[in-house]
């Protein structure tokens, strides 16, 4: 875990209970992603990094922001730059879409496979996902050859390993037990 994530948590958890205090989650996430994608340009950087007064660097950070932040958001920008942690964005960014889709209950799924899944197995695989999970489930599908055959499953914590590889190295295991 990184510095700056430990220092985003508070800030993202914030933003958020606000965001969903005022029914705004929707408009917060854009805000922040946007944030995050300025704090993350060259220029912008070596501004943060730099020794200007906290109160002249939201001004200039709010400015090139312009109109894709409202006076939230630009509140949460000057705190930010009182504080030292404009360089957070990107992880308060981060923490704030994981918060969402806590809320939301949803969960992205990776499914690894040997081959490529057809729509109709995407779908009984993201049924049976949803319902054993409880939760919105969105799948990422992609194709491993060396799987032999099956698929690899990971779901947050959670991983259902059902590759042929993997069977073969635990019977070769067994077998040399």
């Amino acid at each position: 875990m990184s510095e700056w994530t430990t220092i985003a948590r508070p800030y993202a958890q914030a933003a958020f209970d606000y965001a969903v205090e005022s029914k705004t989650v929707a408009q917060w996430q854009e805000m922040l992603v946007f944030t995050a994608e300025v704090s993350k340009n060259e220029t912008v950087k070596s501004l943060l990094t730099g020794s200007i007064a906290a109160e002249k660097l939201a001004e200039i950070f709010n400015g090139v922001c312009g109109e894709q932040l409202d006076q939230q958001g630009q509140n949460l920008v000057k705190v930010l730059a009182e504080n030292r942690r404009l360089q957070a964005l990107p992880d308060i960014s981060v923490l704030f879409n994981l918060l969402k889709a806590e809320f939301d209950k949803e969960i992205d799924v990776d499914i690894t496979s040997a081959v490529k899944l057809n729509k109709k197995q995407q779908t009984e695989i993201g049924k049976s996902l949803a319902k054993r999970l409880a939760r919105k489930v969105k799948l990422n599908c992609s194709v491993d050859p060396e799987l032999v055959a099956g698929v690899l499953i990971k779901a947050g914590d959670t991983v259902i390993d059902g590759s042929l590889r993997s069977k073969l190295n635990r019977l070769s295991d067994a077998l040399q037990a």
